[in-house]
């Protein structure tokens, strides 16, 4: 998919290469709604795209040139520039001859507003909407205004010789769904973090650059958007890992998605949304299918993971902040986290495990694809599933729960949790380690059976600090081994397994995110040599890619000397914790303590 995305907190653009939408996906997109299908500018006199930049991830800046035999004739430089709910127009046109010139501009523009699921291809499109206001079923009323009115010819303006003229028009996508906070401007975000990136020189500015324009602005903080353009949207999974991985620098993001999730955490029980006490949520969508009920995802609870990631990201703030005054606010949130996580329990064998209830994922561990978790045989495992990474989340959790008593000194709460931390480890060596195969099972299914694989999932284990001493030579071996190893990364399934497809979404490709938590369980256990190479390969991967970004996944064949590696069509750009795993991979390479 070869666009162009732009966003500021809930507004973003899908854009082809010209920057304007007109097919597929391409769009105005704000609150999960396109607003817009179409958008184009129409110039008279025609004129010829020179070059696009962009600046920054919420500006496009580009120089149009008409030429009459070899000399140029007239010149545009057009500034797209996103804001939250409003996007501006700035044409500045310059007249490069001695006679008075004539120019123009034209919109060509469709309405939408359908839901981004729809706009995807994942839900029945509904009938035609293509004027510039809607009202939903639910009363939620949404429209597109221009600011000036264009005329229905366009707007002219008349240059004299070497004259100039600018045109500035607004273009707001009205919505009452808006929250009512600001995010931090884009300088003070980045002068939190390192200024000096030594050899990650333009990946790293690139990648805080997107960590900033992922961010949603909410009441309780700024909280990172998974990623562009299907998942702009507070994930509980990916919003916890991204928190984590730019820490100590990103501290109130590290605040700010802890207190959101807290606000949201699961009250009741609720099969159509997965909810249940305790739980930390998957997602948050405000598109129509989602707020009238169509979809479960208004408040969607279908992860296994995120609730054990609560605990963790908050025992890492603790431990880089000292801010005890969070922990104590926070405290009814994680202890019901914690009585979650041992309800999760569903048949008493000490793991964690998901049924899920069929009204949204099926599978609910960050492998979400129906089709991720199988046998050696290619056989699809039956939940309920307990997932070989997720027992790692649990084990840290456990730990960092010991370690949220302690600081409170609460020394007997702090004792249990650590045995019952200890007593996990042990049945995670028992029940997952495979001798034959020198890795961990990928999960466990409904009776017990483990799904025997090689995967990346046992990297997790390894960056939870799940892993016997004594076995992690013989698991970096094989996970550095062909089967897993490409050369850009960790394949997220082995070669040799029956469903290994290296195009396919997590049987086989690599997730740059996936592999730098590889990276961390290196450094965790004083791999550093191990743990530079992974970090040299994601660096020369990103580097490998036009933008110098690391997208969201790349396909899982052997790395080709002098060749970027294959991409994966679909594939966000920006990604939140891919650009959260360079800072991660800098901080790893920097010395800086990890747990």
């Amino acid at each position: 998919m070869n666009v162009v995305p732009l966003k500021e907190d809930d507004t973003y653009l899908v854009l082809n290469g010209e920057g304007f939408a007109l097919e597929g996906a391409e769009g105005f997109y704000r609150h999960d709604t396109r607003f817009l299908s179409r958008y184009r500018l129409r110039f008279r006199p025609e004129l010829t795209l020179l070059q696009t930049r962009f600046p920054r991830p919420d500006r496009l800046v580009q120089d149009w040139a008409r030429f009459e035999g070899p000399d140029g004739e007239v010149y545009l430089r057009r500034v797209l520039e996103v804001h939250r709910g409003k996007v501006v127009e700035r044409l500045e046109w310059r007249n490069l001859t001695a006679l008075p010139l004539e120019v123009g501009v034209a919109w060509e523009v469709q309405g939408s507003f359908v839901d981004m699921f729809q706009a995807r291809g994942w839900h029945a499109q509904p009938s035609q909407r293509d004027g510039l206001h809607y009202r939903a079923p639910d009363g939620v009323e949404q429209g597109v205004a221009f600011l000036p009115e264009p005329p229905p010819e366009g707007f002219r303006l008349q240059l004299p010789p070497r004259g100039r003229g600018e045109l500035v028009v607004e273009v707001r996508l009205e919505s009452p769904l808006e929250m009512p906070a600001r995010l931090p401007d884009y300088e003070a975000f980045l002068a939190g973090f390192p200024q000096e990136a030594g050899p990650w020189g333009p990946v790293w500015r690139q990648a805080v650059l997107d960590l900033r324009a992922l961010l949603l602005a909410t009441p309780e903080g700024p909280v990172p958007a998974a990623g562009i353009p299907w998942f702009v949207a507070p994930f509980g999974r990916d919003s916890l890992l991204t928190a984590f991985m730019i820490l100590p620098w990103g501290r109130e993001v590290a605040k700010g998605v802890l207190r959101y999730l807290a606000r949201r955490q699961g009250t009741a029980w609720d099969p159509w949304r997965e909810e249940e006490p305790g739980k930390i949520l998957h997602e948050v969508r405000l598109g129509e299918l989602s707020r009238t009920g169509r979809l479960p995802f208004a408040r969607y609870y279908g992860t296994v993971d995120a609730t054990p990631l609560f605990l963790v990201l908050l025992g890492r703030y603790l431990d880089l902040t000292g801010d005890l005054s969070l922990v104590r606010t926070l405290r009814p949130h994680w202890e019901a986290a914690l009585g979650w996580i041992q309800r999760a329990d569903l048949d008493g064998d000490g793991f964690l495990e998901f049924q899920p209830s069929g009204s949204g994922l099926a599978v609910q561990a960050w492998k979400d694809s129906h089709d991720s978790m199988s046998h050696g045989d290619g056989r699809l495992a039956e939940p309920p599933l307990a997932v070989s990474e997720v027992q790692g989340y649990a084990y840290a959790a456990y730990q960092e729960a010991a370690k949220l008593y302690r600081a409170l000194g609460e020394e007997g709460l702090a004792e249990g949790w650590r045995r019952r931390a200890q007593e996990l480890f042990a049945l995670i060596q028992e029940r997952f380690w495979l001798p034959d195969l020198r890795t961990y099972a990928l999960a466990l299914d409904r009776n017990k059976e483990p799904l025997r694989v090689k995967t990346s999932n046992a990297g997790h284990l390894l960056w939870a600090g799940a892993v016997a001493q004594d076995l992690v030579p013989e698991l970096v071996e094989t996970l550095f081994s062909p089967e897993l190893w490409s050369g850009w990364g960790l394949r997220t399934l082995g070669t040799g397994e029956a469903r290994y497809n290296p195009l396919s979404y997590h049987n086989g490709s690599v997730w740059p995110h996936d592999t730098a938590l590889f990276a961390g369980g290196l450094f965790r256990h004083g791999l550093l040599e191990q743990g530079r190479r992974v970090a040299e390969a994601l660096r020369e991967l990103a580097l490998s890619q036009p933008d110098g970004r690391l997208p969201e996944l790349v396909g899982g064949f052997p790395r080709e000397e002098g060749y970027p590696p294959v991409p994966y069509p679909v594939a966000c750009r920006p990604q939140a914790w891919d650009a959260g795993a360079v800072v991660y991979l800098y901080s790893l390479e920097r010395g800086v303590r990890v747990w």
